[in-house]
């Protein structure tokens, strides 16, 4: 239990943390893998070169800070990065690593003006917040459908559009799979010619049906200075018959207990989880909303192409180079704004669609949603 004395200095240095929050992080990081380089397995490289790593851990420290005295406001954002943690083998072993980086991180940015006062009792902080994150992770581990990452055959690679493919893959060791959440991913660790790390990143199962394995869909990443350097790696060097390996499923995007119609709404890859969760939907009322740059990137067609005839299931496809963007007058055409919205696309696509749903007046508990990205880092 924090004493007064610490929390009263913990929310003083709330707009020190609005200021520096994110200069803080971008140290914490550079140090710690100066100090600790095998944790570059770990982390994306990309978000952190994109900033995005950075701008989610200062989001983080800002919330735990602002409801220092009732920390379990934050428990749904901590839910949220505590299956990514899992997924990804973060253990409770780091968390000291990263309370010496964080604090080292605070005195490098502040200078003179971290007191001893506001080092002790972020010390002090750190330690009640962190545990809060490994009691959540540990009740996860506890529930993995399997430990650390496993060996898996590819058995199927399907071309689903222009720029992602899906992959099918089946336990090296006859591995009983249960059936998988919709809405959830796994994660993929590789390691592509040339580069020095392990690489880990997470892939959205495309459909809950495992009779013929686990299968996940992978965009390739034409964009930015890294250019997908895993994504690539998957589309060009990975056939059938190869291995990869996977943590088991992992996520909270899931479907929620409700009588309404469902809304999914969904931008490029991001329509991979969505189609899982419209398979355990068919008997509802659904509205899907995909926005695509043009007809060629929109995937699963086959499957889009079964639900067609239902009644109860209506697909709205927005092509943004012959239409431009979606727009709140577009989804006022096909919403009622009494649905429950599941939403899934980049950081950007989840951003600019919440500012339109704030628009059309939609409650923000009626929203569930997953970028591909930290999700503390979207400032919508």
């Amino acid at each position: 239990m924090l004493s007064q004395q610490t929390r009263e200095i913990i929310k003083a240095t709330v707009p020190v943390l609005e200021q520096h929050g994110q200069e803080i992080t971008t140290v914490f990081y550079a140090h710690l893998f100066e100090a600790h380089p095998e944790l570059l397995n770990i982390f994306n490289k990309t978000n952190q070169q994109q900033g995005r790593q950075q701008a989610a851990l200062a989001q983080t420290v800002l919330a735990a800070a602002k409801h220092i005295d009732h920390l379990e406001a934050i428990v749904p954002n901590v839910n949220q990065i505590a299956h990514k943690h899992r997924a990804l083998q973060v253990k409770a072993e780091h968390y000291p690593i990263v309370g010496e980086h964080l604090i080292y991180a605070i005195k490098e940015v502040l200078g003179d003006a971290a007191t001893p006062d506001i080092i002790a009792a972020w010390t002090e902080a750190y330690g009640e917040i962190a545990d809060v994150f490994i009691q959540m992770e540990k009740a996860l581990y506890e529930e993995e459908e399997w430990h650390d990452f496993k060996p898996f055959k590819v058995t199927a690679i399907k071309q689903e559009s222009a720029y992602i493919k899906s992959f099918t893959v089946t336990p090296v060791n006859d591995m009983k799979l249960k059936p998988v959440v919709p809405g959830q991913y796994i994660t993929v660790k590789v390691q592509p010619e040339d580069e020095q790390n392990d690489m880990l990143r997470h892939y959205s199962i495309c459909t809950h049906d495992i009779t013929d394995g686990i299968q996940f869909a992978v965009k390739r990443d034409v964009a930015g200075t890294e250019k997908g350097i895993v994504s690539n790696y998957l589309h060009d060097k990975v056939t059938v018959g190869d291995e990869l390996l996977l943590s088991a499923p992992a996520g909270e995007f899931t479907l929620q207990p409700a009588d309404q119609p469902l809304v999914f709404l969904s931008g490029g890859v991001g329509m991979t989880p969505l189609m899982a969760m419209l398979q355990s939907s068919a008997d509802k009322q659904v509205s899907f909303i995909h926005s695509a740059y043009n007809r060629a990137e929109v995937p699963f067609k086959d499957e889009i192409t079964a639900f067609h005839g239902k009644e109860n299931i209506q697909f709205y496809f927005n092509y943004s180079e012959e239409a431009g963007r979606l727009t709140a007058d577009k989804l006022r055409q096909v919403m009622t704004g009494n649905e429950a919205i599941y939403m899934c696309g980049s950081v950007s696509f989840m951003e600019s669609m919440l500012v339109i749903l704030d628009e059309l007046g939609i409650d923000r508990t009626n929203i569930h949603f997953e970028p591909f990205g930290p999700k503390m880092s979207i400032t919508a």
